[in-house]
């Protein structure tokens, strides 16, 4: 593929490196964040609603990974910056499995901004 993802295969599962804007207007994976030295690496975008105080923004993002996976919010877990924006977060399972669903995560945000970004620009 040549494109850089934000995840990385283990033997235990997957981690998925993470930039969190908390207080957003709305839940949503927002694609994927160019690599950068604060970031370690290409980093999925993900904003919630949720403020970062006492875990409410770690837990909303856990839910919403959850449900965008398929995945229980119990199996996925912050294994690093669960205080900062930077997350890295351990998705357990087979890795070849689940990079499929990852892709198509990502693919699917890539094309529902798409037309958006053309309707706006039409309305202007």
């Amino acid at each position: 593929m040549g494109v850089d993802r934000p995840w990385e295969v283990h033997k235990d599962g997957i981690r998925l490196r993470l930039r969190v804007t908390p207080r957003a207007r709305h839940n949503a994976i927002n694609g994927i964040l160019d690599a950068s030295a604060e970031t370690g690496g290409p980093a999925l975008k993900v904003s919630v609603t949720a403020p970062p105080a006492d875990g409410k923004a770690n837990a909303a993002v856990l839910a919403l990974l959850a449900k965008a996976l398929h995945v229980p919010k119990s199996s996925l877990s912050v294994i690093a910056g669960a205080a900062g924006r930077n997350k890295l977060i351990h998705i357990p399972g087979d890795g070849p499995t689940l990079i499929p669903m990852l892709e198509a995560l990502v693919d699917e945000e890539a094309g529902s901004t798409a037309p958006k970004r053309g309707n706006e620009r039409a309305k202007k």
